[in-house]
C-alpha cells in the first residue's frame, strides 16, 4: 500500500481542501487510518481560544475522532492569507523543509495513510530558494492534481501535470472539480485531459458550493491510490 499522497492543485480555490477531505472520508470507509496534514496554512482564525486555519479544521473533522491536533496538521501557520512566502517574511519567519518532513513523518508512523495538502498551485513559493514542489519532493509522495474546470484547466493541467513529472515525482491521479457552474464544453475538456494525462481519473466532482466532503467520498475511486 502506497503509504500517502500529496494533494495540488492548478491554482488557487479549485477545491483542494475539498477534494483532500473527500478522499479522507473514502479512505476511511475502507477501514484505514488516516491522517490529514496541511503543512503551511496562511490565514489564521481563533477557534475555541486557538489559532488555525478553516483549511485545517476541515481536515481534521474529516479525519474523526482520534485525529491529529492542528498544530501536527498544519505546522507552519501564517497569519495573513496570502502568498505564504510574502506571508512567512511578513512574520519574520523562514519555512524549511526538514521540519515538515519530520513532522509528515511522525503522522504517517501513526497511521495507516496521509493526506498531504499542498498551499495553492506546485509552483507556489515557499521562501526565495524553496516551493510547493520541493515539499512535494522532500515528502516523496506520490501526487493528486485537482482540476479546476474553468476556462484555462486544459494548460494549466498539463503544465502542472508536466511539472510534478519533471520533479521526479508519480501522478498518481486527478480530479475535475466543477468550480465554474457557466463554464462552456466541461464534458469536453475533460475528455481533452482523459487523452493527455497519464493518469487515472479518481473522480468528477460537480458544482455544488454546499457540498459535504463525506456524501463526495462516494464518487471517488481510491483503489488506484492503494497498493
Amino acid at each position: 500500500m502506497s503509504d500517502g499522497v500529496f494533494v495540488t492543485g492548478t491554482d488557487t480555490g479549485v477545491g483542494k481542501t475539498l477534494f483532500a477531505c473527500a478522499l479522507v472520508h473514502a479512505l476511511r470507509a475502507r477501514g484505514l487510518r488516516v491522517a490529514p496534514m496541511k503543512p503551511v496554512a496562511a490565514g489564521a482564525v481563533l477557534h475555541e481560544g486557538a489559532w488555525t486555519n478553516e483549511d485545517t479544521l476541515a481536515l481534521a473533522q474529516a479525519a474523526g475522532p482520534g485525529a491529529p491536533p492542528s498544530g501536527a496538521i498544519t505546522p507552519v501557520l501564517l497569519r495573513e492569507a496570502m502568498a505564504p512566502h510574502i506571508a512567512a517574511a511578513r512574520e519574520g519567519r523562514a519555512i524549511a523543509l526538514a521540519p515538515l518532513v519530520e513532522a509528515h513523518r511522525r503522522l504517517a508512523a501513526q497511521s495507516d495513510f496521509t493526506v498531504v495538502e499542498g498551499v495553492g498551485g506546485f509552483l507556489v513559493p515557499l521562501g526565495a530558494q524553496v516551493d510547493a514542489r520541493d515539499l512535494a519532493r522532500a515528502l516523496g509522495l506520490p501526487v493528486v492534481l485537482v482540476v479546476g474546470l474553468r476556462l484555462g484547466c486544459l494548460n494549466h493541467a498539463l503544465l502542472t501535470a508536466e511539472c510534478v513529472e519533471r520533479a521526479g515525482l508519480r501522478l498518481a491521479g486527478w480530479v475535475a472539480n466543477a468550480i465554474d457552474p457557466a463554464m462552456e464544453a466541461a464534458d469536453e475538456n475533460v475528455a481533452a485531459l482523459l487523452e493527455r494525462l497519464r493518469a487515472p481519473l479518481i473522480g468528477r466532482l460537480p458544482f455544488s458550493p454546499d457540498a459535504a466532503a463525506h456524501d463526495l467520498a462516494a464518487r471517488l475511486d481510491v483503489s488506484g491510490l492503494l497498493r
